[in-house]
């Protein structure tokens, strides 16, 4: 054991021990503290404030806080190590991360099965009984890769590099064998048989999970490897799991179109609708699918994490002290914050309200430049949104709203034709959809629109029960799906460019 030094955490009141010299990047993901950037010393996400003990300030720090910042001692755990003992102030996340409580239609069997979504952010699992689809227990977290790069891009990069897709695939392997056992134990299942996991996620999740190699992801035309049905013994994972169950990731649709959405097929049962209908689900990469019972198109667009705080000056996760929701109210901006505390950043949904608002009071242009002043428009002090704030919003309101234009284009439809528009994920179940609508986002009546929940953990439950192995592959349903490439297609920069304004009224 090496010379120690204790580290304090407030307002959370932990305090622990490591050893001295352990980079805080280490050992601060697990408290709460993101890395947006991937710990490359590119942003603000992981700032700390020193209230006892020393950081040194370093150039990268110099670079992107402010003086007044650095003497209020505000560092950047990315840049740092913890060489003395230190009290570190940090706000405590409480970020809800969307689980699922549908009523399934199921056949019956024998034993337990563990549903996995595996997101880009965070991770839900839930443990059934399959005789009666029974939720026995749940268990969430933030994903440990997170620590590497918030966006799926910046995961890539990091797996590029010497080691990284081995210790990607070992961190992810590693978190969910620890859920399944929390599981297991929680709802003291040890005695009963586990007969299978069935695992979803986007298709770098699928790669980093499986050790496949992500490079042609990192580069056009982004045709992955493989994308297919994976399948291995838990014991081949790492676990130690009684029954040595066996472990399936479900099969992707395309490039970045992964099994979560293949299971937002599922559980919304686009497939079988005899009507034009849609699912999209909005996150870092948005992910659209259009059709009925007779073909499915599905596109992903690269959207940035904007949805997700990410890239924006105060942004954050939907987590205590964020602004969730911004209304426009005698000519002012009207903001509630989550937990009821002051207010430390915006979340995506209020990044949405926020500039709707903005658009209301006539203090954003349909441009997206704030009208006069210094480029600023302050929400809810300290919390101020920036006129680069506004432009990483149209960037990712426009590649989701060019999307669903040309998969629409492509069934020679308007957005009249839709008669139903899932929106999946915690994302699309938060965000207002007036506002959605008033900035050209989600340009659909809102009675159309219809939040559907986790469906990427919902469609992994429904595999649980069908013990045919074929059927994991959904192949009667995967071969109505035609996977478009938007980075190939003609029209893609065009109709992003037009959809990058704001309506300059709203559309109803």
């Amino acid at each position: 054991m090496g010379d120690l030094v204790q580290i304090e955490l407030q307002p959370l009141g932990e305090t622990f021990s490591l050893e001295r010299g352990t980079p805080l990047q280490d050992v601060l993901f697990a408290h709460g503290v993101e890395f947006p950037c991937g710990g490359r010393a590119r942003c603000k996400g992981c700032r700390v404030r020193v209230v006892r003990g020393s950081l040194p300030i370093t150039p990268e720090q110099e670079q992107l806080l402010t003086r007044e910042e650095l003497a209020a001692g505000w560092r950047l755990a990315c840049c740092s190590k913890a060489d003395d003992n230190l009290t570190l102030e940090l706000g405590q996340w409480e970020a809800a991360i969307l689980a699922d409580s549908s009523v399934l239609a199921f056949t019956p069997r024998e034993g337990l099965g563990v549903a996995v979504d595996l997101g880009t952010t965070t991770l839900v699992a839930q443990l059934l009984d399959l005789r009666n689809a029974h939720v026995l227990a749940v268990r969430t977290a933030l994903n440990a890769q997170a620590r590497h790069g918030t966006d799926i891009m910046s995961r890539v990069g990091f797996a590029l590099a010497e080691s990284g897709r081995h210790l990607l695939a070992t961190l992810i392997r590693r978190q969910i064998g620890q859920l399944i056992k929390e599981l297991m134990a929680g709802a003291r299942a040890g005695e009963s048989h586990l007969d299978s996991v069935a695992i979803v996620g986007n298709t770098v999740m699928h790669h980093l999970f499986c050790g496949i190699d992500v490079t042609p992801l990192s580069h056009s035309p982004f045709e992955p490897e493989r994308y297919g049905l994976e399948v291995f013994r838990a014991s081949n994972l790492g676990w130690k799991l009684a029954d040595d169950p066996a472990v399936r990731f479900l099969p992707c649709l395309g490039s970045f179109v992964g099994s979560d959405i293949l299971a937002g097929v599922l559980a919304t049962k686009l497939g079988e609708s005899d009507e034009l209908v849609g699912l999209v689900d909005l996150g870092t990469n948005g992910e659209i699918v259009i059709g009925n019972r007779n073909r499915l198109l599905c596109a992903s667009t690269a959207a940035g994490p904007a949805f997700e705080g990410a890239r924006i000056s105060m942004g954050m996760r939907a987590a205590t002290g964020a602004i969730s929701a911004v209304a426009a109210e005698e000519g002012r901006f009207r903001c509630h914050v989550l937990g009821n505390v002051p207010a430390r950043g915006l979340c995506g949904s209020g990044l949405v309200d926020a500039v709707a608002a903005g658009l209301d009071l006539g203090l954003i242009q349909p441009s997206g430049r704030v009208s006069g002043g210094n480029g600023t428009l302050l929400l809810c002090p300290p919390v101020a949104l920036s006129q680069n704030d506004i432009r990483e919003l149209q960037l990712a309101k426009g590649a989701i709203a060019a999307g669903i234009r040309i998969l629409l284009g492509r069934w020679s439809a308007e957005p009249r034709d839709l008669t139903r528009l899932y929106l999946a994920g915690a994302f699309g179940n938060y965000i207002n959809r007036s506002s959605a609508r008033r900035i050209g986002l989600i340009d659909f009546p809102p009675e159309i629109v219809q939040p559907a929940g986790n469906t990427a953990l919902l469609g992994a439950k429904l595999s649980l029960f069908n013990p045919d192995e074929e059927a994991y592959t959904y192949g009667p349903v995967r071969s109505r799906i035609e996977h478009l490439s938007l980075n190939t297609d003609p029209q893609f920069q065009d109709v992003f460019a037009e959809e990058m304004a704001f309506p300059a009224q709203p559309s109803w």
